[in-house]
């Protein structure tokens, strides 16, 4: 009696399971640089629309610095804090990385490192927004 092997196909991976979070320590890093660095564009974007309104007269200009200093808006500011500080260090970490490659041991301290200094500044730059009033 001759036996048959049976072989399982198994099923593709969803979708779902391909985006699912499967590294540690560096892919939060880069997560954290690529969403600071798209945070910081999507405010240079605003900006140079800001400054061209500045060309429609004041009263339009003036409008937006309005929209600027609501408290809508507040958070935005604060998550811009947080990103333009991580991403300046966190790149500052990289290329410390690159250039000396004994820093490689010690990864995840400076990782660590970069992103309480960025909260700290930006738990900083909360409270300044709250002393303002």
């Amino acid at each position: 009696m001759e036996r048959r092997s049976v072989r399982h196909r198994r099923a593709a991976p969803s979708v779902w399971e391909g985006l699912r979070y499967r590294g540690g320590m560096g892919q939060w890093a880069w997560v954290l640089h690529r969403l600071s660095g798209l945070g910081i564009l999507l405010f240079l974007v605003l900006h140079v629309v800001d400054i061209f309104l500045a060309a429609f007269g004041p009263e339009v200009f003036n409008k937006l610095l309005f929209l600027y200093h609501s408290w809508v808006f507040r958070p935005f500011i604060v998550l811009l804090v947080f990103g333009v500080v991580y991403h300046a260090l966190n790149g500052l970490r990289l290329v410390i990385v690159d250039f000396w490659p004994a820093a490689n041991a010690y990864q995840k301290p400076m990782w660590i490192g970069a992103t309480a200094l960025s909260l700290g500044v930006t738990a900083i730059s909360i409270l300044a927004f709250f002393w303002e009033g």
